[in-house]
Parts: structure tokens; sequence; C-alpha cells
């Protein structure tokens, strides 16, 4: 099963890059943007993607360096970078691994991102390897998801038709939920369909690690990190509520 746990391979790469175009926001390709403007240095996006947000933060004038662990998802981000006439740094490496000579200026893991990391101590690791790639007075910007979105519907299926007419589907089912471990795995099957023929299917485990709030706070203050700013739905500053897909934390490393 872990050689099947969170790859993102080729049909699972090519749905993201349906389903979540470069440029599609969810309010958090404009609050980065903001957020970010005015950095004159390096920016790191860790676990890149198919460069959703990427692209239109290159597009806005910022210098931003980017990582994935899948092959298949950082083919999409440089067709689509190419495409644009952009040339931006991008390797394959993995959260536990990268490294990098040059500190940033920022850290920025939208998406939550983060959660694919799901034992706690793996997870506290890549936070200070983070702490560690930062410049002094550099910001680290992370989303995570908040916990009802963990235990929401337990299964789902969904298609795409793809650029060549072709239909790719996605059927999901939550096999696990450990709540000791605070941790989702579902079962992820990926079909493409031609002319009504099964022409090729992928199986995956996609596994994650919900946070609580106050708990995350310790984790980067334990680390090091200071001025922590935590808002909800990407409305910087305003506290998070039970009604909030998504919380962003910003904290700083001190100078």
């Amino acid at each position: 099963m872990l050689e099947l746990n969170n790859r993102y391979g080729k049909l699972a790469s090519h749905v993201y890059n349906l389903d979540k175009p470069i440029g599609k926001s969810f309010g958090d390709v404009e609050f980065y943007r903001a957020r970010l403007e005015g950095c004159t240095r390096a920016i790191l996006e860790p676990a890149v993607g198919n460069g959703r947000m990427l692209v239109p933060l290159i597009e806005a004038g910022l210098d931003v360096v980017g990582f994935d662990a899948s092959e298949d998802m950082l083919d999409h981000c440089r067709r689509q970078c190419a495409a644009r006439s952009l040339s931006p740094d991008l390797t394959i490496q993995t959260f536990d691994s990268f490294a990098y000579r040059k500190r940033f200026e920022a850290v920025i893991v939208p998406a939550g991102s983060l959660q694919l990391i799901t034992d706690h101590a793996a997870a506290m690791a890549v936070l200070v390897r983070f702490f560690d790639h930062l410049a002094p007075n550099g910001r680290l910007i992370v989303d995570l998801d908040s916990i009802g979105s963990f235990l929401g519907d337990a299964s789902s299926f969904r298609q795409w038709r793809t650029e060549d007419g072709d239909l790719l589907s996605l059927t999901a089912q939550r096999i696990q939920i450990d709540y000791v471990a605070q941790t989702t795995v579902s079962s992820l099957r990926y079909e493409r369909w031609v002319n009504g023929q099964l022409a090729e299917s992928e199986l995956e485990f996609f596994s994650l690690r919900w946070w609580g709030v106050h708990e995350f706070i310790l984790a980067l203050r334990a680390i090091g990190f200071v001025e922590i700013t935590v808002s909800g739905n990407y409305q910087h500053g305003r506290a998070p509520n039970n009604d909030d897909g998504a919380i962003t934390f910003e904290a700083r490393r001190p100078a």
C-alpha cells in the first residue's frame, strides 16, 4: 500500500490538472499574491503540483521556486510554464529531503499539502526544514483544511472530459479514520474511458493528517517561529470559525 500512497501518478495528475487548472482560485491565489506583495527575493513552494499557484505568482512579478515528488505533476507544471514562456526552477524533491543552498524570503504551502505528511514527527521535521530554509525575517505561510472537511462525505464519484475527448473518472472511498493519529485514508480509483471502453485505470491511496489550530500554533512556536497569525477562509487576520474550509497560518523566522 505504501508505494500507492499519495503518489499522484499519470491519471491522478491529469485529473488534478483538469479539476484545478492554472490560476483557478478558491480565494487563495489572491490571498497569497497580496501577502507576498513586495517580496524581492526568491520564494519557495513545496509540493508545487501543476503550478496552479506558482504560475499566477510568477506572472505577478514574484520569483517562485518549486519542487514536487511527482514527475507527472511536474510535467504538467513545466508544460504550463513553457506555454507562457516562463522558466522557473522546478525540481523533483520530497518534503523530507529537499535542499537548496540559498535561503528564501518566504516558504508557501497552499491547498493543505502539508497534511500529506501523516506522521507527526515527520511533519515536525519538515517544519524545521522550512525554518532552516528561510532567510532571517522570512515568512512561512501554510494552509490547513478544517477538521470538518476530513469527516465529510465518505464516498464520491466525479468525471471530466479530456482535451482529446476521453472521459476521466474518479471514484473515492474513505476506508480508514484514526482519531488518535488524526489521519484518514481514502481509496482513489482513476479510470480513462475511450469510446465507452475502459482504456486505463490507476489505484492510489490518499492519506491525510488533520491538525488542531492551537496544536499547529504550538508546533510553530516550538520550532522557533514568531508573530503567528491565523486567518479563516483567506481573510487575513480574521479568526477562523467552524464554517471555514481553509485555515491559513503565517509565521516569521526571527532575524
